[in-house]
């Protein structure tokens, strides 16, 4: 039993039960991983990985045995038939490792393992003050939000009240109604509707020249909710999810404003969220795992599961 998050783990699970379980299979080395019941968690197991204490003297070996030991305890949770697994951000904590440097190296491990498995991986981290996502990147996104976001919003208040003003003066203008053309019969507007969301997103997969298992796994997506998106069947997905599908499509802005136009969405200059993901995918930086570190920065919603 250790402190911080392996301490809170064993006081959940029972203190002397893990314990127990753990000095039957102890000793293991760093960088390797053991499993044992959960016990009193509402988890069936625990893996147990050993991460390095980190030393910047020998920083490529801290890293290959980080990695190693993400690696291990994934190994583990594939071979007992796990569906997930959740993680904190190990060696992060007591032993020292650089949370920006921690997090890369849990990012890539993760997204190695994921390219060969179907299992839900969850990262926990406390709060956005827990690590510190590169400067220099979000340095850019403030600088976009600040030219998009707050323009945006002063555009729009300057536009309300102009067109307040308008509406006044056209009350005043007209004392009578004027005739309307006659709209058009709700049975010639059904038969013009477009393409299906399910459809477009078939058309695209095949367009770009990818498979569903590669765009429902760079999207973040699982496996299940990917055919759900697919079957169509009246089913749409929420705006995240869009987002996270044109992300994994690597679509252009224009073809993503086009995707969520589908599903009735769009992109907003009054939202936060939307100007950081309208960033990357103007700049053509497609990593979904890196767009999320930034929307968590930020307290926003995260795209994909």
């Amino acid at each position: 039993m250790g402190g911080g998050v392996c301490g809170a783990i064993f006081y959940a699970a029972g203190q002397r039960e893990l314990q127990a379980a753990c000095d039957r299979l102890a000793p293991i080395r760093v960088g390797e991983a053991a499993i044992t019941p959960g016990f009193a968690l509402p988890a069936r197991y625990v893996i147990h990985a050993v991460g390095p204490v980190y030393h910047s003297l020998i920083r490529r070996r801290c890293r290959r045995l980080l990695a190693g030991a993400y690696e291990s305890a994934l190994k583990l949770a594939a071979e007992n038939a796990c569906e997930s697994v959740a993680f904190p951000l190990l060696s992060s904590g007591i032993y020292g490792y650089p949370k920006e440097e921690a997090l890369l190296v849990a990012r890539q491990s993760i997204e190695a393992f994921l390219k060969g498995h179907e299992m839900q991986v969850y990262l926990a981290v406390f709060d956005p003050d827990s690590f510190q996502v590169s400067k220099a990147l979000l340095g850019r996104v403030e600088s976009y939000i600040d030219g998009h976001y707050v323009k945006a919003h002063t555009d729009m208040r300057r536009r309300s009240i102009q067109q307040e003003a308008a509406d006044l003066e056209q009350t005043a203008s007209f004392a009578f109604p004027m005739m309307a053309s006659a709209a058009p019969a709700l049975s010639e507007l059904l038969e013009e509707l477009d393409e299906p969301f399910s459809q477009s997103l078939l058309r695209l997969i095949d367009q770009k020249g990818k498979t569903d298992v590669e765009v429902y796994k760079r999207a973040n997506l699982d496996r299940k909710l990917f055919s759900k998106i697919r079957t169509g069947k009246g089913y749409t997905p929420k705006k995240p999810t869009i987002l996270a599908l044109a992300v994994a499509l690597e679509l252009s802005l224009p073809e993503t404003d086009a995707l969520l136009k589908k599903a009735g969405y769009a992109l907003s200059h009054s939202s936060r969220f939307d100007v950081i993901v309208e960033y990357f995918i103007v700049n053509g930086n497609y990593d979904i795992f890196q767009i999320n570190e930034v929307l968590f920065a930020y307290d926003q919603p995260l795209l994909g599961a």
